[in-house]
């Protein structure tokens, strides 16, 4: 039943989905950790610039190498891709979006939030990375399994 999540949301979305429940947190409780507008606006900023950019590298990886960019075919990459930010992390893309998502977290000081931040996690590494990952095995074979073993998931 829940192998039927696999492969089906865009990552942007579940993004999304997550920051709705730390929103949704700061409805039902607000919390404010400290009161220094300024700090929060400069590290919500840089924390979205810093997602957005690291997403962005690994879509430009991926462009660079001609394969594709959808996360909901990864059956259809055309390469592996192991260069640039994909020397450091498998997923920046997802990262990135993680990045965002944290920019949420801060903006509200909703501690809870970072329940939602762990829940986005889980389910990227479930629902979306590990069927790419038995995809990419089946397609790059030892190649990719020696990429696995170099270079981690997330970070």
């Amino acid at each position: 039943m829940l192998s039927k999540l696999e492969l089906k949301i865009p990552p942007p979305l579940v993004m999304l989905l997550f920051m709705v429940t730390v929103f949704g947190f700061d409805k039902i409780m607000p919390f404010d950790l400290f009161y220094l507008p300024w700090l929060t606006y400069v590290l919500v900023i840089s924390l979205i610039a810093l997602g957005g950019g690291v997403s962005l590298w690994g879509v430009k990886e991926f462009r660079d190498a001609k394969t594709t960019v959808n996360p909901l075919k990864p059956e259809s990459s055309s390469s592996l891709v192991n260069s640039g930010i994909y020397q450091y992390t498998r997923n920046p893309m997802y990262l990135g979006f993680l990045l965002i998502l944290l920019s949420s977290v801060v903006y509200t000081q909703q501690p809870l939030g970072l329940v939602s931040a762990l829940g986005f996690v889980a389910y990227m590494n479930r629902f979306q990375i590990e069927p790419e990952e038995k995809i990419l095995v089946k397609l790059f074979g030892d190649e990719f399994v020696d990429y696995m073993n170099k270079v981690k998931r997330w970070f």
